[in-house]
């Protein structure tokens, strides 16, 4: 083999390489999200409610990220889209802890993955994108799941019953804003984006408990003051091993490796929790993450146009 040959074979290797470990950091970030709900249920067992709890570990996130993205923050200035990003973050984070706290973890989930709805109507509001047919069926399909899973005989109207299902969606819906902004703050780096993210959770946070809806609690013992910690690390490892994995992983694959959330989750709510939901709530599950998949084709199809 000639050396040009060998260098073309080396870096093919390379590239195979590179795309195996983002996969594999996007799994990592699925298994995460879909674990992370439990050790908060452990704090809340320990006293310390969700909007406490959050706020710290976020903080712990937070502190991480200051430290290891210093260096970026050099000549970076204030921005209202930077802003609004750091409040969607906040709410989506929150959203999710609280909603996973009280709420099925995988009826949660599900709910949340409206995202893609949220993303095609918030993408055209403010970014002025146009809706092609994969926009058209990622609305119908997510309206229609929707629908099926919060349709209730004895009520009629398929609308959210519990506190629970409105913070799955509005965690969803902040889910949605924090991507659509961060496509617009094209001009910011990754490193600040996630600084901004944690510092929203943290700000939405604080204001939750000083507007009376947390309730302060230091912990009890030293191994509730570790998990806290642990539960910042893991905070901070996550977002950076999903950012590596959607750098370097086409949308259409992303969406789906990052679906495998609702079934770690389904099978740890079942082992952890036990927790189980119905056919309907699968069934209007399985149309919401076929959208997914619609809007990550949609998003490859306006890049190529």
């Amino acid at each position: 083999m000639t050396a040009a040959g060998k260098t073309i074979l080396a870096g093919r290797t390379a590239r195979g390489r590179e795309k195996r470990a983002a996969v594999l950091s996007l799994l990592t970030g699925a298994l995460i999200w879909g674990l992370i709900w439990y050790p908060y249920r452990l704090l809340r067992d320990a006293g310390i409610d969700g909007v406490v709890a959050s706020t710290a570990t976020y903080s712990v996130a937070l502190a991480i990220g200051l430290l290891c993205f210093r260096r970026a923050l050099v000549g970076i200035s204030p921005s209202w889209t930077l802003f609004w990003l750091a409040l969607a973050s906040g709410g989506c984070n929150l959203g999710y802890v609280l909603a996973t706290l009280d709420g099925e973890v995988v009826r949660v989930l599900l709910l949340f993955y409206l995202a893609p709805l949220w993303t095609v109507l918030q993408s055209r509001w403010l970014l002025g994108e146009q809706l092609n047919r994969f926009g058209v069926s990622v609305v119908a399909l997510s309206l229609a799941g929707a629908a099926t899973m919060l349709w209730q005989p004895h009520i009629g109207l398929p609308v959210p019953q519990v506190a629970a299902d409105w913070l799955g969606l509005g965690a969803g819906f902040s889910f949605a804003l924090m991507n659509v902004l961060s496509r617009k703050a094209q001009g910011i780096g990754i490193e600040i984006k996630s600084i901004a993210a944690f510092a929203g959770a943290v700000i939405v946070g604080l204001a939750l408990v000083l507007a009376g809806f947390g309730h302060p609690a230091l912990p009890a013992t030293a191994s509730t003051w570790w998990l806290l910690g642990a539960i910042g690390c893991v905070l901070a490892v996550a977002n950076l091993v999903v950012q590596y994995g959607l750098a370097r992983i086409a949308a259409n694959r992303a969406i789906v490796i990052m679906l495998s959330e609702v079934g770690f989750a389904a099978l740890a709510s079942w082992l952890l929790a036990d927790e189980s939901i119905g056919l309907r709530e699968w069934a209007g599950g399985a149309m919401i993450m076929v959208a997914s998949v619609f809007s990550a084709k949609m998003e490859r199809e306006s890049g190529t146009n």
